[in-house]
């Protein structure tokens, strides 16, 4: 008989791997030896590209046909930061006061034991009328430049001819209680560098110079003043936000060549990156056309529109927790945005409010919780007609 699984201790056991982007440090090692007994079928997907770490994936499946639901998510966490910071070691997944604290109980390992232990519940109450399938996809590299994993692993996968009917991801959702918040959409996310250059000079003579500050900063006007949009029936106003300047210049009666500005949009799904891009060089050309700039877009917006996997997703959170989510599409961005080509994807786990700080750390009862909420989501998605 197979071992129940305790998503307190696997919680714990998760933690305990101090798998810090792209170090996965035996992390799905411990993964894949909880998910092996229940028959999952469970396959390393290790990927490499110049210039970008090395990391390893897992991806596991349980069952061969019917339904084909699937977990989403990354054991590879961030830094801890000043370690002396922290209440306890954060990788000791210590427990006081009914908290589990270590790097990554937020975000996100605690998400990846409650969705091992919901479906081994689910599969042992299902007994032989399970027909479908569950499937875990597993990336060590979500916190770092996100090129060698989820979106590899899915292009492999679907080259092959998996298919998957709905994907849960277990990044946290949640603003202060489990139960308030599940996103089916992200924003996209453009980020531009402006470089103007002039003609460096003395500040006492500035007719012998072209000075590219006052260009640059009218060109940074022109864009932060004018809005991209009012919202979308899912999304909230597009936002733009300059990041930088930089002039580089330690003194003081000299007037630079050049000088660089950084920004970040996030986009709604009135957008895609090219038509803010255009829209940005449209602005810009009003000030004047001679400047160079980068534009790299790190994700489209995209939406789920509500349907059965966010129904069933928000159904058994407030059966759960006595809360009715919100579906949102706020936040950043995550890896849904390369699941979303694939199948609908829906995204629920706890609360961010520790997500990255120091003393991360969940409760017990939202770890029995978020089980719960996922052992029923399972449920009603298997056994709805």
């Amino acid at each position: 008989m197979t071992r129940p699984i305790d998503p307190v201790d696997l919680t714990r056991d998760l933690i305990r791997r101090p798998s810090v982007t792209p170090t996965d440090a035996g992390a799905l090692d411990v993964l894949e030896d909880a998910l092996k007994p229940m028959g999952f079928v469970c396959r390393r997907m290790p990927f490499s590209e110049p210039g970008t770490p090395d990391v390893d994936n897992l991806y596991a499946r349980l069952g061969t046909g019917g339904k084909h639901i699937c977990f989403a998510g990354h054991t590879d966490v961030v830094p801890v930061g000043d370690a002396k910071a922290w209440r306890f070691d954060p990788f000791a997944a210590e427990v006081a006061d009914g908290m589990v604290y270590g790097r990554g109980a937020v975000d996100m390992k605690t998400a990846i034991a409650c969705f091992a232990a919901a479906s081994q519940q689910y599969v042992a109450e299902a007994g032989d009328g399970f027909n479908g399938s569950i499937s875990v996809m597993i990336t060590g590299d979500e916190e770092g430049p996100a090129i060698n994993g989820t979106k590899k692993m899915l292009e492999v996968l679907a080259g092959e001819g998996e298919t998957w009917d709905g994907c849960i991801v277990g990044e946290p959702t949640n603003p202060e209680h489990l139960g308030e918040m599940i996103k089916i959409g992200r924003r996209g996310s453009l980020n531009g560098v402006l470089t103007v250059t002039g003609t460096q000079g003395h500040t006492a003579y500035p007719h012998l110079a072209d000075n590219p500050v006052p260009r640059a900063i009218w060109m940074l006007r022109e864009i932060v003043e004018h809005l991209l949009d009012q919202g979308s029936e899912h999304f909230q106003p597009s936002t733009l936000e300059i990041t930088t300047v930089d002039v580089g210049n330690p003194a003081t009666n000299v007037i630079p060549a050049t000088v660089t500005a950084g920004f970040n949009v996030r986009f709604n799904d009135l957008h895609s990156g090219a038509s803010v891009e255009k829209w940005i060089r449209d602005h810009f050309n009003k000030i004047s056309p001679d400047y160079d700039l980068e534009i790299k877009v790190s994700g489209e917006s995209f939406l789920t529109p509500p349907g059965p996997l966010s129904d069933a997703l928000r159904d058994a959170a407030e059966r759960v927790t006595r809360r009715k989510p919100e579906l949102s599409t706020s936040g950043g961005t995550s890896d849904a945005r390369f699941i979303k080509d694939y199948c609908p994807v829906a995204e629920f786990g706890l609360m961010n409010e520790t997500a990255h700080k120091v003393d991360e750390r969940v409760a017990i009862s939202d770890i029995n919780d978020l089980t719960e909420i996922y052992r029923q989501t399972l449920k009603t998605l298997f056994e709805a007609p």
